[in-house]
This record gives C-alpha cells, structure tokens and sequence, in this order.
C-alpha cells in the first residue's frame, strides 16, 4: 500500500492484547517505540493513543510514564475486579469512540490490535468516513477477518528483531 507522506495518521494501542500477545508467543516485551514509527511511516501523526489497564499496586506507572515520554497520549483505566473475584480490563469501546470521533481530522486510523471485535469499526470507518484503516498485530494473535477488513496489515512477528525486546 502506498503511505503518503501527506496523509494524516492516527494511532490507537490496545497495550493488553499486544502485551498478552507478545508474552505469550515470544515471551518478550513490545517495543512500542518502534511500533509507533512504523504506524507512522513518515506521515504526518496527528494523534497516537495507548489505551492502559492501571492495577491496584500501581507497578506499571513506570512503563506508562515511557509510554508518554516515546509520543503516546496515554489513556488510563482501573482494573474491574469484581465480588466473586472476576477481572475486567476492556478498553474496546474508549478505542473505538475516540477512532470514530476523530475520523474526521484524520486520512489514515491504525489500529494495533488483533482483536476481531474492531471489525465492525474497520467497516465503519471505511464506509462512512472515507478512511484507510491499517491493522498493525501479532499474526498468530490476529483475527483473519481483521486482516481481510483492514487496508493494509503489519506483522509484528514478521521482524522480531525491531518490534520486541527480550524481558
């Protein structure tokens, strides 16, 4: 697909599904750094967002500071856990309102998620709002009807070596 370098971009990070993804496949860490410039490739970013489980303990306040200081707005929600012990950690309908919501000032929306729940968003934002949506995941984590939907796709395991870091 051609990226033009006129093109306005807009990032949204699903962090749980790419951290999951990249843990349990290849037992390291996303380089977010490096997944940020490749969603950008050289067009004009006009909002990159990373969508942040917060838990109880606080641990990862770090990670989310590095997520800020690499060009993330970072978007934080509390963990769930409810009274039969529970956990809910969702971020899907904050990503897709703010993709929607934004459409407007933005040619190209990248999703980096594997997660098939975005179809309809995929669809959504093609036909009614004229954007060229890119899917940027792990292939063996990504839905294949994800893929199909999106106008391009990125492979974060096709080169291991840029996009993760050992733990």
């Amino acid at each position: 697909m051609i990226k033009n370098k006129e093109q306005r971009v807009g990032v949204f990070v699903d962090v749980q599904n790419m951290y999951h993804s990249a843990k349990n496949l290849h037992h390291a860490k996303v380089n977010f750094k490096e997944v940020l410039k490749a969603a950008v490739a050289g067009r004009k970013l006009i909002r990159a967002i990373v969508y942040v489980i917060k838990s109880p303990s606080g641990e990862e306040q770090n990670f989310f500071e590095a997520l800020g200081k690499q060009g993330f707005e970072v978007k934080m929600k509390d963990l769930q856990v409810f009274l039969g012990g529970a956990k809910k950690a969702d971020w899907d309908i904050g990503m897709a309102v703010d993709a929607i919501i934004l459409a407007e000032k933005l040619d190209c929306i990248v999703i980096v998620t594997g997660d098939g729940d975005f179809i309809p968003l995929v669809s959504y934002l093609k036909e009614n709002k004229g954007c060229l949506v890119e899917v940027i995941a792990f292939r063996e984590t990504t839905s294949t009807k994800l893929i199909e939907a999106a106008d391009d796709f990125t492979d974060l395991s096709s080169d291991k070596k840029r996009f993760l870091m050992q733990s």
